[in-house]
């Protein structure tokens, strides 16, 4: 009988070997099984401890403990019992990301903000970048990995704040089927299926299904619904050679909200200290008649594995995927001043609009595992990327048909253009026309290659390299509308690296220092998932942003390894933006820097009471910009001082649990920030508390019932603000019931 420590991978070369992967496949489905320390025989396997979460790249080549960064799992657990359904829920549980909004060239689409650097193009899929612009659901999850830091050694070029890797279901060697169904508050219903089936010795499939539709709390004219499918086939598990094949697909249609306008773009009104009108968060001013966004993906998927021997082991992944994500939003605060006409006060709707498919083809290839130099054991993973990614992005012009014509003052009023500032109504009628632009597009081309090393020198001391380079290419395509077309073209190579130092005072603990590096082309330095014009500043071709970080902490379990807890100080830099440091003079010169400490935990208190969260403290500053830049010496937009979270449950009997969240968000600056070009801080988010509760009922072996409660207080808070044109409100109190079966 083999026996495998889980919270200490278990190697045969660097990795699970694949008869331990067979044996944990009955536990990834039912962690309840480890609530104790006595050893558990599963299939043939001896399990002793607990089995701890664990990013699923090779590139990893320590267990977290001995990684010498900071990167938070988030578990199927926990996106289960939150009620998740967006990319934004799951990452609340991980304090110092937050959410920018989508204004001008940034997409109406997933855009977190990591340590202050906006990182909407550093999502991935199993490891794979994940293009375009997108509302994601998270139907299809295991976990959540999010490295935060510098990582273009991990994953290229990038914002420098960090990165998120989404990683979805895969078959495993157990027969199990699942079912969810949820009703709530707002008209909210979802359903999912979750079915895998063992085919034979080696082989099995996995289904998952979704359907979702439903109101945002208080803001009733904003709706949605979605439906998802993902499938899976695998052969070879447990062997030597293994095999899969994966389809994903996801359909979302909303109503698109880009929340109240700002007090600053309606001159006359009522000024506010925050700078969001004063208005309250039911103000909806879209018009539900013209305004739509559509979100679409489709990701096919390849990946095979081979064990060469038990030093080396193959892995190759291929992926084909599309999106498009296509919408036209009412933006408040972007139509023209207001007017006060008898008493009341007008404003026109300004519009928005992006239609913009994605296409992505890669290639990835790994090969790693364990040997020994003398004493010293190394951990390796030496890879090759290949990508295409084409970015295509219109426009639609929005034609009125005249009538209903606004107060004297607007001009070319038309049905629906115009509405009351303190008593929007989005059942306007409206009339008129929605003509799509000519595509422009963006292509890119990257080839990289990398290796990474953890050196264990004994059982205390471990050194973690790891470099990258990439040749990194870019081909712009800006259509007009006289059908002319310009092309531009440039190219840049880039080396990053890390480096990490751990020390290990007990085997289940480590104090770390790693330093990191990022690299950003200028065509993404904006934090445009879609990329944008070849050349800076329309001539010259820019050199990357270039971003350091130095970060030291300490990782330590305890409770055998029940629990996890983390601390670690950081330092991060961001050099190298273009700025104008005189009138009519331009030099790669701008500058922005965030210091802060984050602290982490993750796991069982005791065998009955589990917690996961943390607290970020960040200190963010735009060192240098612009000559005449006012925001010099501000805290960079969308970077919190204070961020802090937690989500706990105590089971008070083996059926019945308790438990919630508590999310706290300090002052929350909005602006454009582009590279190192701060944003308008006059406006904010002000600082907030909500609460989230919870409880479950396990009913028998196969049924259970949840209910969450989602902001519990009813906190009217605003969760974002581009500080440009409008301010997003948090969803209201929902209510949320949950029934699991289990087949």
């Amino acid at each position: 009988m083999m026996k495998v420590k889980t919270g200490v991978r278990a190697y045969a070369h660097g990795r699970l070997t694949p008869a331990a992967v067979a044996g944990l496949a009955g536990l990834m489905v039912a962690p309840a099984a480890l609530a104790d320390d006595a050893p558990h025989e599963v299939r043939g396997v001896e399990v002793e401890g607990h089995f701890a979460a664990e990013p699923a790249s090779p590139k990893f080549t320590a267990d977290l403990v001995n990684t010498p960064r900071s990167v938070t799992v988030i578990p199927e657990t926990v996106i289960d019992q939150t009620a998740a359904t967006s990319l934004q829920d799951i990452l609340r549980n991980s304090p110092g990301i937050t959410f920018g909004a989508g204004e001008g060239g940034q997409p109406l689409a997933d855009r977190p903000f990591i340590r202050g650097q906006s990182s909407g193009n550093n999502v991935f899929v199993d490891g794979v970048r994940d293009t375009g612009g997108q509302v994601r659901d998270v139907f299809n999850l295991e976990q959540v990995e999010v490295i935060k830091g510098p990582d273009s050694a991990y994953n290229g070029r990038g914002s420098g704040g960090g990165s998120i890797n989404l990683t979805t279901k895969q078959p495993k060697l157990v027969d199990a089927t699942s079912a969810t169904v949820r009703v709530g508050t707002d008209s909210y219903v979802r359903a999912t299926a979750d079915a895998n089936y063992v085919l034979g010795a080696t082989s099995a499939v996995r289904l998952n299904l979704m359907g979702s539709q439903g109101d945002v709390p208080k803001r009733d004219a904003v709706d949605f619904d979605t439906w998802g499918a993902a499938v899976a086939a695998a052969m070879g598990l447990g062997t030597d050679s293994r095999l899969s094949v994966s389809y994903y697909h996801l359909t979302r249609n909303d109503m698109p909200d880009y929340g109240v306008p700002l007090s600053r773009k309606l001159p006359g009104v009522t000024p506010t200290e925050t700078g969001v009108l004063d208005v309250p968060r039911e103000s909806f001013y879209g018009l539900t008649a013209r305004d739509f966004q559509e979100t679409r993906a489709d990701i096919a998927t390849l990946t095979g594995e081979h064990d060469i021997n038990d030093a080396m082991t193959f892995r190759g992944v291929f992926r084909y995927a599309k999106t498009v994500n296509d919408y036209v939003v009412t933006n408040p605060g972007d139509g023209g001043s207001a007017q006060l006409v008898d008493g009341q006060w007008w404003m026109k709707r300004g519009t928005k609009s992006r239609y913009n498919p994605a296409t992505t083809t890669a290639a990835v290839a790994d090969i790693y595992g364990r040997f020994r130099t003398g004493a010293v054991t190394h951990d390796y993973d030496v890879g090759l990327e290949l990508s295409r990614e084409l970015n295509e992005n219109a426009s639609y012009t929005v034609t009125t048909i005249a009538g209903s014509p606004c107060p004297a003052g607007f001009s070319n009023p038309g049905t629906g253009d115009c509405t009351l500032v303190y008593a929007p109504n989005p059942s306007d009628p409206w009339e008129g026309t929605l003509t799509r632009n000519p595509l422009s597009s963006t292509r890119t081309r990257t080839a990289a290659v990398y290796f990474f090393d953890t050196l264990s020198f004994g059982e205390r001391w471990m050194l973690n390299l790891g470099v990258r380079h990439d040749q990194y290419e870019v081909e712009g395509r800006n259509a007009s509308s006289t059908g002319e077309i310009t092309v531009s073209d440039a190219d840049w190579s880039f080396t990053n690296y890390q480096a990490g130092l751990v020390f290990k005072p007990t085997p289940s603990s480590s104090v770390y220092v790693s330093y990191g590096t990022a690299s950003t082309p200028p065509t993404i330095s904006g934090g445009d998932q879609n990329g944008s014009s070849v050349g800076g500043n329309g001539v010259e071709v820019l050199d990357p942003e270039e971003t350091t970080s130095i970060e030291a902490g300490v990782k330590w379990a305890f409770f055998g390894e029940r629990l996890t807890t983390s601390a670690a100080i950081f330092q991060l830099k961001r050099e190298n933006a273009q700025i104008q440091i005189e009138p009519g003079v331009y030099a790669q010169a701008g500058e922005t820097e965030v210091k802060g400490l984050e602290l982490g935990v993750s796991g069982q208190v005791t065998p009955k009471w589990s917690a996961f969260g943390g607290y970020t403290y960040m200190d963010s500053e735009l060192v240098k910009g612009a000559y005449n830049n006012v925001n010099v010496g501000d805290p960079l937009a969308n970077t919190p001082e204070h961020s802090f979270s937690l989500f706990s449950t105590y089971a008070l009997t083996d059926a019945f649990s308790l438990g919630g969240g508590a999310y706290y968000v300090s002052d929350s600056f909005g602006g454009n920030q582009g590279g190192a070009g701060g944003g308008s801080n006059g406006v904010y988010a002000p600082e907030y508390w909500r609460f989230d509760a919870f409880a479950s009922y396990q009913i028998n072996e196969r049924l259970s019932l949840q209910l969450n409660v989602q902001n519990v207080t009813d906190e009217d808070y605003i969760a974002r603000t581009n500080g440009v044109h409008h301010a997003d409100y948090g969803p209201a109190r929902q209510a949320i019931l949950t029934l699991n079966a289990k087949f």
